[in-house]
């Protein structure tokens, strides 16, 4: 240990030190939060987007994008046709009644593949965001569907 730390005070080490601080930082980045964070529903962004204030620790917030995981509804702002927009709309205005009461659970938290953008399941009351959307014919399981070959 004294041999290392020696190693380390004339400098020569400092690429390896840094590597691993590198290594470290994303091995602990890409965990999962675990748990349930609960929050206030600030917007419906669209079908599958919400905005969301959670609290994350004592007296403080953070202003998050959250997608619902494991669905996929038509595209508000960038639709390939007139029926996916009709539908995106729709989509969007029920989210905002499933999510009325303003406080939503967020579960199964992952980071996005966008920055700033997380992944979850959002219930509320136990009912989930997800599925709900899939019942009503509002959004597809899995991956992108074709809006405009309903």
């Amino acid at each position: 240990m004294a041999t290392f730390y020696i190693w380390c005070m004339r400098g020569t080490a400092q690429p390896l030190v840094v590597i691993v601080l590198l290594l470290f930082s994303v091995t602990a980045s890409a965990a999962e939060f675990a748990g349930t964070a609960s929050g206030v529903v600030e917007r419906v962004v669209d079908g599958d987007t919400v905005k969301m204030r959670v609290g994350i620790w004592l007296d403080q917030e953070v202003l998050i994008s959250v997608r619902v995981a494991g669905i996929d509804a038509p595209e508000l702002f960038r639709p390939k046709c007139a029926a996916e927009r009709q539908l995106a709309g729709r989509a969007k205005a029920f989210a905002e009644e499933f999510l009325s009461g303003g406080i939503a659970d967020l579960m199964d938290i992952q980071r996005g593949k966008y920055a700033g953008r997380v992944v979850a399941r959002i219930e509320v009351d136990g009912n989930n965001l997800g599925d709900a959307l899939v019942a009503a014919g509002l959004a597809y399981r899995g991956k992108r569907g074709n809006w405009c070959t309903q």
